[in-house]
């Protein structure tokens, strides 16, 4: 009878302890959804950001008007991109940032210009931000896919219904005359 209480008992604190590990590993996947999130809400901030900020620029009139053009549709489609073109769209913005500030004298023009600049400051910063908002956000998705790659994640079901995280890629290297001039 004692023997019996005593697996009993042996058994009843191995199903704790495994339930209590199985609860904290959901927790922590929880809030690697949670951080995936807020860098998601990040990583859209700076992108609407340098989308706006490039905008503003092409239609400020400091540009020739075929930069202005170039620059002002790639922004503006990537401001109303849908979800699945979003990346294709960023991409797009900075092939046009390159290509309009590909030659340092395009920058020097426009900081020459009345406010000018301020806005280059501005555009620098944008896109100086955008490639850290985005590996933020890639290492919490890495994080949460290795985690939701485990065995026990999966028997137990531990990520819930909460969508595959995953990784935002874009082409998100700057113009090096903008940015070289503001470092």
């Amino acid at each position: 009878m004692t023997v019996t209480l005593v697996w009993t008992l042996w058994i009843l604190a191995a199903l704790v302890v495994i339930g209590l590990y199985l609860s904290w590993t959901a927790g922590r996947l929880d809030r690697l959804h949670a951080r995936i999130d807020a860098a998601r809400a990040a990583l859209d901030a700076q992108l609407l950001r340098r989308a706006s900020v490039a905008q503003e620029l092409a239609t400020s009139g400091v540009l020739d008007p075929a930069s202005s053009i170039v620059l002002y549709e790639a922004a503006h489609a990537a401001r109303q991109a849908e979800e699945e073109q979003r990346e294709v769209a960023e991409s797009e913005l900075s092939q046009a940032l390159r290509a309009v500030f590909e030659d340092p004298r395009q920058v020097e023009e426009v900081r020459e210009a009345p406010g000018g600049d301020a806005a280059a400051s501005e555009l620098a910063e944008a896109v100086r931000r955008v490639p850290m908002a985005r590996r933020f956000h890639n290492d919490a998705v890495g994080s949460a896919r290795r985690l939701r790659e485990h065995r026990k994640v999966r028997w137990f079901r531990l990520a819930g219904h909460a969508p595959f995280p995953l990784a935002f890629e874009m082409d998100d290297e700057p113009p090096a005359a903008l940015v070289e001039r503001t470092a």
